[in-house]
């Protein structure tokens, strides 16, 4: 296998040449797949390694990859021709590798703080099987200062290799929140950082294959800040736009349409119930200011009010219910979400449950057979959840639940329907039209 240590321009201009070089993908959430999907199409023989089995069997079928249906399709073609192939074994995945994405991001605990066990684990792991000419770039995010010393010594600590002699090391990260559209890498702004001039310099060549929209930082504490404050920023947005959302419920108005008018606005100014989307990243930069004795109080603000919107989505279910002489203690609740622990899902169920309800949940994006034990009230079908249903509740923008067959649900649930979209994606004219009683962020309720 050839060496990436003095990869010049010329040694991957064309796929004919990029096939000798063989790319693993450590890690299979949506940014490791951008990166597979990219690496594929532009002709490198790809590994995908992840140590979960459930997300290395949707990939083997190219199928509910957390990505979009063009995507899949793409990869799909790939596996049928070779040119993918999936594994979970990360050490020989990596030892017949000569570039190296890695794709696993670093934790928040419960006490919002950083926890870097599970991406130091797997830099051991990276590191033990790390061959001589090979580059690894990581494309997570982490704290301020904290990628480059810990990702550096660990995998000359676990390889015994000279970093920028042996191996060489970047940083590409790729900020990917759920909420926005997901698009290709050929598409998307991507950054690369290192100290080191011969890292960036390949590096670059390298992700410049796969895109023309390549920045490059000499520092990595650069790109650090870069995706700390573009999710900051953004989180910001969301709390501002949260508030506005309910001041438009209690006043009968309808955000989304306020929005419409202004529409010429860049930035993504919605309400939204996923108080997961920037989480991390924010407490990164509060902790990093924290460890700097620097107090960041609109990120702190900001992260209170997203962080209680399963609170007011409990009360906007509460009171379409009793508005239709229900009630949250009694219902069946048929919800829409993903049933990963500590997400806006799970802890809306969880509360549901503790206020009585009886909850079902479906998630297109498993498989069949693929019921984790953790989450009993999850179903099989949308029609099985859906059933007997008093109130069906969207919290995950999905594009199965785009295309809802209102009019086939009314007719298995309990009359009174009610609809409750607490991530604004339902048509209200739609559900109006097929006689739901509607309740939705930014929106409020009908009368029934």
């Amino acid at each position: 296998m050839p060496s990436v240590l003095n990869l010049q321009v010329q040694d991957v201009d064309s796929e004919e040449k990029r096939a000798q070089y063989t790319v693993s993908i450590v890690g299979c959430g949506r940014i490791g797949m951008l990166y597979a999907d990219a690496f594929a199409e532009a002709g490198y023989k790809v590994t995908c390694n992840d140590e979960n089995p459930n997300l290395i069997k949707r990939l083997t079928k190219a199928k509910n990859c957390c990505i979009t249906p063009e995507i899949e399709e793409r990869l799909k073609k790939h596996i049928d021709t070779g040119n993918l192939t999936t594994s979970n074994v990360r050490k020989s995945t990596v030892a017949q590798s000569d570039i190296i994405i890695l794709a696993i991001n670093i934790r928040i605990d419960t006490k919002n703080k950083s926890d870097t066990l599970e991406l130091e684990g797997a830099y051991k792991q990276v590191g033990t099987a790390l061959k001589q000419g090979s580059l690894l770039i990581y494309g997570g995010s982490g704290g301020f200062g904290s990628t480059e010393t810990l990702l550096k010594e660990t995998l000359e600590n676990t390889s015994g290799l000279k970093e920028g002699k042996d191996f060489l090391v970047a940083y590409s990260p790729l900020y990917l929140p759920k909420t926005m559209p997901i698009k290709t890498l050929k598409d998307t702004d991507l950054i690369i950082a290192s100290s080191n001039q011969q890292s960036l310099g390949v590096a670059t060549i390298i992700l410049e294959t796969l895109t023309t929209k390549v920045k490059q930082a000499n520092q990595v504490k650069l790109a650090e800040l870069a995706t700390l404050f573009k999710a900051v920023q953004q989180d910001t947005c969301t709390a501002l736009a949260n508030e506005l959302a309910i001041f438009c419920e209690n006043t009968g108005m309808d955000y989304f349409k306020v929005q419409k008018l202004i529409s010429d606005e860049k930035s993504n100014f919605f309400p939204a119930i996923e108080e997961e989307e920037n989480r991390k990243e924010t407490y990164l930069l509060i902790e990093s200011a924290e460890n700097l004795n620097i107090k960041l109080r609109l990120p702190q603000l900001s992260r209170q009010i997203n962080e209680e919107r399963v609170k007011h989505a409990i009360n906007l279910t509460q009171k379409v219910l009793r508005s239709c002489g229900k009630s949250l203690r009694r219902a069946k609740v048929a919800v829409l979400g993903t049933p990963n622990q500590n997400t806006t899902t799970s802890k809306y169920i969880e509360t549901a449950t503790a206020k009585g309800a009886k909850v079902a949940l479906y998630d297109p994006l498993l498989v069949k057979n693929e019921t984790p034990d953790t989450m009993p009230v999850l179903k099989k079908s949308l029609s099985e959840t859906v059933e007997g249903a008093d109130c069906l509740v969207i919290l995950t923008g999905q594009e199965q639940f785009k295309r809802l067959n209102l009019k086939r649900l009314k007719t298995v649930m309990k009359k009174p329907a009610v609809l409750v979209d607490l991530i604004g994606i339902a048509e209200l004219e739609k559900v109006q039209a097929e006689g739901f009683i509607y309740c939705g962020i930014g929106r409020g309720m009908d009368k029934p």
